[in-house]
């Protein structure tokens, strides 16, 4: 006996973009720029949306989304050979861990771009448009590739403030550097230390530039001495040699500002060689707040870099400017704020100096 064919369930129409919007109590526009990543929309829409989108189990055709917009939903993040050998140990690791965050939340890809011996590699590279836009983040030995990119066909956005970067040039984001740096002296000043040295990064870059100016602008304005400057590389070693040449410059060195906690933990080792105390004789400020910070001989006080917050940002203005071609560069500074631990102890009074 033949059993009776069963009725077939009508297909469940997919959920559209006009279901959330309609689910939201918002536009179709509204919608399509909350599930595309761009920032600017109100929170209280944002969560609307996104709600909605997963109550009903919406789940945008990235292929036809990509194809429409002319995009393809991934972004480039420009390294050297040199910053992945030392990415475990880089100050970049943080901003990385930020970024790629921010493309996970976004349904995006991150794409790694070499930088180094075939510039104009990368360069064709990005303006053959196989990526919608780049990140980039400035170390020592990269301050040539805002130079390289300058014109690049599709959006840039740097982790720090490239040195030639004139309003109308490069969108970056960085950390108040010269607030940062005022705050790390003003320290050392309150403490009673009164021959303040400095151990700044390569003058090529905008960071250290901006960090000596407000180094030497708060010693100026206080009327202390504005010892030379000694440049390091922000490596350890760097941070060392410099040290020591400070020290041979300036031998009644009583506090040092150091333009990054991997300096300073080679500056530290030098001051313990030389039989200097930290923080009695010499007392010592990092910048970045690192997790060598806490960790180091004395524990370091530090000017903090939110560095996660930071490598957000960055995949937020580039999604700001993929938005809006048309817009001007962006630059979003933030604050600095200093973090005190034991390697700063004011001089005791009536002490030689």
């Amino acid at each position: 006996m033949q059993r009776a064919a069963q009725p077939t369930a009508p297909a469940r129409r997919p959920v559209t973009l006009e279901d959330v919007a309609a689910a939201a109590g918002v536009s179709r526009a509204t919608a399509s720029r909350v599930l595309n990543g761009v920032p600017s929309v109100r929170e209280a829409a944002v969560a609307a949306v996104r709600k909605a989108a997963g109550d009903l189990g919406y789940r945008p055709n990235l292929a036809a989304r990509s194809l429409a917009r002319g995009r393809h939903d991934s972004i480039g993040l420009v390294l050297t050979e040199r910053d992945l050998a030392e990415l475990p140990h880089s100050f970049f690791a943080q901003p990385l861990r930020g970024a790629t965050a921010a493309v996970t939340e976004r349904s995006l890809q991150m794409v790694l771009l070499l930088a180094g011996q075939d510039e104009a590699l990368l360069r064709r590279y990005l303006d053959g448009s196989h990526v919608d836009g780049a990140l980039v983040i400035v170390e020592a030995h990269s301050t040539h590739l805002p130079r390289v990119l300058r014109h690049s066909a599709v959006p840039v956005v740097y982790l720090g403030r490239p040195v030639d970067s004139e309003p109308d040039v490069h969108s970056y984001v960085d950390v108040d550097n010269y607030g940062g740096a005022r705050l790390a002296t003003a320290e050392l000043v309150a403490a009673g230390r009164r021959v303040i040295g400095t151990i700044a990064g390569p003058p090529d870059m905008g960071v250290a530039v901006d960090r000596v100016a407000g180094w030497r602008d708060v010693l100026t304005e206080e009327g202390l001495p504005v010892p030379p400057v000694a440049y390091g590389d922000f490596t350890a070693d760097g941070g060392a040699n410099a040290m020591a040449r400070l020290l041979a410059a300036q031998p009644d060195l009583d506090g040092v500002f150091v333009a990054s906690d991997l300096m300073a933990t080679g500056a530290l080792k030098v001051l313990g060689a030389s039989g200097r105390r930290v923080p009695a004789d010499v007392s010592v400020v990092g910048y970045d707040d690192s997790i060598l910070a806490p960790t180091a001989n004395p524990p370091l006080t530090s000017v903090r870099q939110p560095l996660e917050e930071m490598g957000r940002l960055m995949v937020e203005v580039l999604l700001q400017l993929l938005a809006d071609p048309a817009a001007g560069p962006i630059q979003r500074i933030l604050p600095a704020q200093l973090t005190r631990r034991e390697s700063v102890q004011a001089r005791p009074s009536g002490a030689a100096g």
